[in-house]
């Protein structure tokens, strides 16, 4: 698709870690994902840039937890980035999960009112899901907010606050990180077919918009 910047490299997580690192040193607004396939991204970033001091960081989406419950998106930033930077962020702009979805929504709506952000690292789930947009479901379809509570797709199933697609559509750089098999064909219905709410990573685009793939998930995009 002529929408997508995709790159199929042997080590996608290094091409994501260069363009976090990168996006940290211009003082960026970042926003970051969770799940196992960003974290070795996070960690490499930190690698390659110890001071964040610059760079404002923000979330994609995050599980209505608290912030140290293994199953937030902020802990896993937390380990496996924040903790490691010689400089902390200029800021930390994290969901405050353990509010509620609802509430903590409304919060980061708020928040969230005039800020455009420079980069989101997002992930893609094998059911075509990126950040708590899931299939079919009704945040895609909001264009008045730019973050709301929505329902679990998939285990851990409790409820989520995620960002909308108008915010993604906004950002400069938007990047997908993609690895394994097991995404191969969520990548083909992403970024080779068109658009369909049983696909949001399919509608989900930022003014530019690079999918980091490794040659298995890109396997089917031939």
């Amino acid at each position: 698709m002529t929408d997508v910047d995709l790159r199929i490299l042997d080590d996608p997580a290094a091409a994501a870690a260069e363009l976090l690192a990168d996006a940290a040193r211009a003082g960026a607004r970042i926003a970051l994902s969770g799940g196992s396939t960003v974290a070795p991204a996070f960690e490499r970033a930190t690698a390659l840039a110890l001071d964040w001091s610059r760079a404002e960081l923000y979330w994609g989406d995050e599980r209505a937890v608290p912030p140290d419950d293994e199953r937030s998106n902020y802990a896993i930033a937390r380990a496996t980035l924040l903790d490691r930077l010689l400089t902390a962020p200029h800021a930390v702009h994290r969901i405050e999960g353990e509010r509620g979805a609802d509430a903590a929504a409304a919060a980061y709506d708020e928040q969230l009112r005039d800020v455009v952000l420079d980069l989101a690292l997002n992930g893609l789930g094998a059911d075509g899901h990126t950040a708590s947009l899931f299939p079919h479901s009704p945040a895609l379809e909001v264009v008045d907010r730019r973050a709301v509570a929505a329902e679990a797709g998939l285990d851990p199933f409790v409820p989520r606050i995620t960002l909308t697609p108008p915010v993604f559509a906004a950002t400069a750089t938007l990047v997908y990180l993609v690895v394994g098999e097991g995404k191969a064909d969520a990548a083909r219905r992403a970024f080779a077919e068109p658009p369909s709410p049983a696909t949001p990573a399919s509608l989900v685009r930022g003014r530019t918009t690079i999918a980091l793939l490794d040659p298995a998930a890109a396997a089917l995009l031939a």
